[in-house]
Formats: C-alpha cells, structure tokens, sequence
C-alpha cells in the first residue's frame, strides 16, 4: 500500500498558490452548503467515470473528513495524476476560519 500524500490545513497557503486545483469529492448536497470557492466538484463515486472532467495540475482533494479524499488520491495517483489529500477535509477548513461559498442561501456550512 502507497503512503497517501497529505497535507494539514495550516500548512496550506491562505492564499492558494497558482496553479493548485481544489478537488471536493462529496456529494452533491455537502457540497452545496459549503465549499471552498473556485473549487471543481466530482464526487468520489463518479470519479473513475469523469476522470477526464478532472483539470490537469496539482490536485488537493477534500471532503468532509479526510476518508474519502484519501481513497480519491490513491486512485489519482495510480492515474498518474498529481493529487494531495487535505488532512481533516472541510471540518477542519472550517475550523481554520478558512472562506467557504455556499449555493443555498445563509452560511456556509459543512455538513
């Protein structure tokens, strides 16, 4: 079994750097109530199916906890593809007081 790469959420830049692609594979409804903005929404389920939907460039993958980012890393990378989990998904993204948008109207929140 290959290490998952991971990153915690205070080691990643407040300002994200150029060229880093948020990848939030929960569901439909988590992610309507909140998300990080600019980010490219392909649940987990649905990733080998629209695997060319996913942009080309560093990846950092989020959900809610940090599991199901993981298992989407592990299959990115075997992919080929350049993919970080963030360690603590949403939760602890929202705990760090970082931005999220939502799609429904009031606060965003994760559910």
């Amino acid at each position: 079994m290959h290490q998952i790469p991971s990153v915690s959420v205070d080691a990643v830049p407040a300002q994200l750097p150029e060229g880093l692609i948020v990848l939030d594979v929960r569901e439909p409804l988590e992610w309507e109530h909140g998300h990080i903005e600019g980010a490219v929404h392909i649940p987990l389920m649905e990733l080998p199916q629209r695997l060319d939907e996913v942009p080309s460039g560093q990846l950092l993958v989020v959900c809610k906890i940090g599991g199901r980012s993981a298992q989407a890393v592990g299959y990115l990378v075997r992919q080929g593809i350049d993919a970080i989990n963030l360690d603590g998904g949403m939760i602890e993204w929202a705990e760090a007081g970082r931005p999220m948008v939502s799609d429904l109207d009031g606060e965003p929140r994760v559910v």
